[in-house]
């Protein structure tokens, strides 16, 4: 018996029926109604088997199933690059006259640590009162350095995570200033062809270790409540470094200055830094952020400018936070005539900083030998302020190129003399999920506590199908780690763990959202993509983007963007980002001529869901190499 199929293979009928109905209908004229009711009952019963067959109960639907289980596991990368095999569902590249490939050049060997708003030719052409010299300066638009920044011949992929934090390779930082300038003072030490930290500094010859133990005496180092710190002037970060054993995340910093490469040998030891200087410019952190704040020998002139600088770690320091000072002018009866410098005037330093650590209600905790220890008080109800110049912003947190005034940020409003002002912290890691003050008391528009409840299930969602794809996502081979638009930082906090750091960017044009970022125990910077980030190149393992190209299509250049991501990125370092499909396709082609090998995946949902995964690994390319061909984007 034959069978018909209708166009769209929902239901079929019997040709001996139609057959019969056309051809002996005369002979069998009392039959014909009986046989048109038989034909449509068949064919309506067909039809409905057809629509059953669709709706994912069929048979068909089944086998599919159990094709998606059995790959759903597959890695996009596997141990050294992208595996090119079909893994994966591709998403077709939608191919247009405008998406051509351009292919970047390699830069000049004298660019490889080009740091492009902290340019040093750039920086000398502006005043050096109050440090504006070493502040940011980028580049305008027509004088971008539009070209790839090779890694120097020899790059070598740096030591895991312990070992990084006592040992770097020469070839990828080789400058052996600080090994002469600070021979003394034991922060780096050249031995064939490594560098060896030994965790000494200027203020702790006995190591970081003892000295972190003599603030512990006094700040409650390993109780769960210190885990973000702020370190100013902070060398080559050995600070930093051993606490990240104690579970505490510092943001250092230190200027881009005749020290070379400060900022450059603690990324490559994997510490959180960023090049940057206190000077005219507020820090691009929000108000409240760290848990305590760290000087040793920074050489800040913390006693000038009518406490200016002191005034603005006040800024960003939480209420019951500490302020740490070692070194001068502090045991100036022992150290006065070694900095060439009388008693009178190191004593008159001195008092002046305790009279602007009263004014900031800063209560003294400790002093002995080289260190003084101040803790901000909890809320402004116990400060007796005889007069003071308190800050008129509105906004404590819209900083980014702000100048910087010798003012004292208010404490939010409490209604008791015991309540922590701004709202208290749990202890981490239970501080990872509990919900931020700033949210619980509703100061980040358009979030509330159940959305913020659903953004942390929906990234441990979105993390758990990273790690299925990038199976090293995790490990000690991914430590330094950025998130250029961070959100609440819940992508930082679905991977928290002690083998790596997190750098949370919050766009300037993006929702402010640094702060509950910070109140979770997570670290973060504010910036604008338009311009390139305070770093050396090749200081990140890896590169995460939720909607930023999207964010930034009318702001500028998809290139510009690109083009810095290569150049903080490491050799053979991974890029994850997530965005609609007519973005990451744009970009796709721009990265085809920056060297990258890259998929573009469904989203995890399904392919019926716009937005898509973009993965890519840049290739190892060193100084002296050939210009490579664009490699195949399949």
């Amino acid at each position: 018996m034959g069978v018909i199929w209708s166009e769209k293979g929902n239901f079929w009928c019997c040709r001996e029926h139609i057959m019969a109905s056309k051809y002996h209908g005369p002979i069998n004229r009392t039959r014909r109604p009986i046989s048109i009711l038989i034909v449509i009952g068949l064919c309506c019963f067909c039809y409905l088997i057809g629509i059953w067959q669709k709706s994912g109960s069929g048979k068909g639907d089944k086998l599919a199933l159990q094709v998606t289980e059995q790959t759903a596991d597959c890695n996009v990368f596997p141990q050294t690059t992208l595996d090119f095999e079909s893994h994966h569902n591709y998403v077709e590249t939608v191919e247009t006259s405008e998406l051509t490939t351009k292919r970047f050049k390699s830069c000049e060997a004298k660019y490889t640590d080009y740091t492009p708003c902290h340019e040093q030719d750039r920086a000398m052409k502006f005043p050096r009162e109050d440090m504006i010299y070493r502040e940011r300066h980028c580049p305008p638009d027509d004088e971008k350095l539009r070209c790839l920044i090779l890694a120097p011949k020899g790059y070598t992929t740096p030591f895991p995570w312990p070992k990084s934090r006592d040992y770097a390779y020469y070839a990828n930082v080789p400058y052996k200033h600080l090994t002469v300038e600070k021979a003394v003072q034991n922060w780096v030490q050249f031995q064939g062809n490594v560098f060896k930290f030994p965790g000494g500094g200027t203020m702790f010859p006995r190591g970081a270790d003892a000295y972190i133990d003599e603030l512990a005496s006094v700040v409650p180092i390993g109780s769960g409540m210190i885990r973000t710190a702020l370190d100013t002037g902070c060398g080559v970060a050995s600070w930093g470094a051993y606490l990240l054993k104690r579970n505490i995340l510092a943001m250092s910093f230190a200027p881009k200055d005749n020290h070379e490469a400060q900022v450059q040998f603690a990324l490559e030891r994997g510490v959180p830094a960023v090049i940057g200087v206190l000077g005219s410019i507020s820090l691009p952190y929000p108000s409240r952020s760290f848990d305590m704040s760290h000087c040793s020998r920074c050489l800040i002139p913390w006693a000038s400018k009518e406490g200016m600088y002191m005034m603005e770690v006040d800024r960003v320091l939480r209420p019951g936070g500490y302020w740490i000072l070692s070194g001068p002018p502090l045991n100036w009866k022992t150290y006065h005539r070694v900095w060439n410098r009388t008693k009178e005037n190191c004593r008159a330093e001195q008092r002046r900083i305790e009279e602007y650590a009263e004014l900031l209600c800063w209560e003294k905790k400790y002093e002995k030998g080289d260190v003084a220890i101040w803790r901000k008080n909890i809320n402004g109800k116990s400060c007796r302020r005889t007069s003071a110049n308190i800050c008129q912003t509105k906004d404590a947190d819209n900083v980014w190129y702000k100048k910087m005034d010798a003012c004292i940020t208010p404490y939010p409003d409490v209604k008791n003399s015991d309540e922590v002002a701004g709202g208290e912290l749990k202890k981490f890691p239970a501080r990872l999920f509990a919900v931020p003050p700033r949210i619980a008391n509703e100061m980040v528009p358009g979030v509330t506590v159940e959305s913020y409840q659903e953004d942390n299930k929906l990234w441990k969602k979105h993390v758990t199908s990273y790690k299925r794809s990038i199976s090293l996502l995790g490990t000690t081979r991914y430590h330094n780690i950025m998130d250029m638009n961070a959100g609440l930082g819940g992508f930082a906090a679905a991977l928290d763990s002690p083998k790596l750091w997190v750098m949370n960017v919050v766009p300037t044009i993006a929702e402010n959202t640094l702060g509950v970022v910070y109140e979770r125990g997570l670290i973060g910077i504010y910036h604008d993509w338009c311009e390139g980030f305070s770093t050396y190149p090749r200081t990140y393992d890896l590169l995460h983007a939720n909607r930023l190209f999207t964010l930034y299509q009318d702001k500028c250049e998809f290139e510009d963007i690109l083009l810095e991501m290569d150049r903080v990125l490491r050799p053979e370092g991974a890029v994850i980002l997530r965005d609609g499909v007519e973005v990451l396709n744009k970009v796709r082609k721009i990265a085809a001529g920056l060297r990258w090998d890259t998929k573009l995946l469904d989203h995890e949902d399904g392919p019926l869901v716009p937005e898509k995964i973009f993965v890519a690994v840049k290739q190892y390319v060193v100084e002296g190499d050939e210009d490579q061909s664009t490699p195949n984007d399949n």
